[in-house]
């Protein structure tokens, strides 16, 4: 068995724990085997100007994910595994290539939690073969810091989210009691693991942690207490991203019964 693929045999990857066989496939609350699935990759123009420039953030989006938020913009790509593709690690480092290639400013990963260790696997391969842009990881916040260092030294950019303080919404809206904890954990690890954000002469990242927080209707008293706290903490050692596109999404409508103001 490769190296990397051990993770998946019982997997505790992410806060979860789910303690799944993986290569067997069995799935726990990502809904992922062992197989990469990716749903998309391509040049995105609508990230952060600072990732994004005037040619794109090379994105890589993977299937499946650890939150499941009920508000979630991408549930078709999150809330359904195998959804997409099935590729290699070999693969997904090509791919890599092929955005730097089409002009990407990044390689940008996009909800790669449950797959850290093969996207480690492939990040080492495509620095081994020249790969010369930032790496970007581009998560919900909700990670493990064991898994984190297992990316120390490959990762350049972290773009963590800081959701929730109030445990009763992320219990409610992402099924994560625990989430404002492990968050802040989390972002403390990418912070120790970037240093001071770094920009170059056209105002674009090369590295550095940038947090973003979705502000959510009839709960600006959670989001005024996570800017304060990332304020309080990092000063000017992070960026925020604070975001104001909320989308009630009509098909998770049902489960808004408890949060009526969503």
């Amino acid at each position: 068995m490769d190296g990397y693929l051990s993770y998946y045999e019982n997997c505790t990857l992410c806060p979860r724990n789910c303690h799944v066989n993986r290569l067997k496939d069995e799935t726990g609350v990502c809904g992922s085997g062992a197989d990469l699935f990716v749903s998309r990759a391509a040049l995105h123009m609508w990230e952060e100007p600072c990732i994004s420039g005037d040619t794109g953030s090379g994105t890589v989006f993977f299937s499946g994910c650890n939150l499941h938020c009920i508000f979630c913009q991408n549930h078709e790509i999150s809330g359904r595994s195998p959804f997409g593709k099935r590729i290699t690690t070999e693969r997904l480092c090509d791919i890599f290539w092929e955005l730097e290639e089409k002009g990407a400013l990044n390689i940008n990963l996009v909800t790669p939690t449950h797959y850290i260790p093969s996207v480690r696997e492939a990040i080492i391969m495509a620095k081994r073969k020249g790969l010369s842009i930032p790496v970007v990881y581009n998560t919900g916040g909700y990670e493990s810091v064991s898994s984190l260092k297992l990316l120390e030294g490959l990762i350049d950019i972290y773009l963590p989210d800081l959701k929730y303080f109030d445990p009763v919404l992320s219990a409610g809206l992402s099924h994560a009691d625990d989430y404002e904890k492990v968050a802040k954990d989390a972002i403390r690890e990418m912070v120790r693991q970037t240093g001071e954000p770094v920009f170059d002469e056209n105002g674009l990242m090369k590295k550095g942690v940038i947090v973003r927080h979705l502000v959510l209707p009839s709960h600006t008293k959670d989001s005024i207490k996570i800017l304060d706290y990332l304020h309080d903490t990092y000063k000017d050692r992070i960026y925020i991203s604070i975001m104001s596109q909320y989308t009630p999404i009509e098909e998770n409508c049902k489960f808004f019964d408890p949060f009526p103001e969503l």
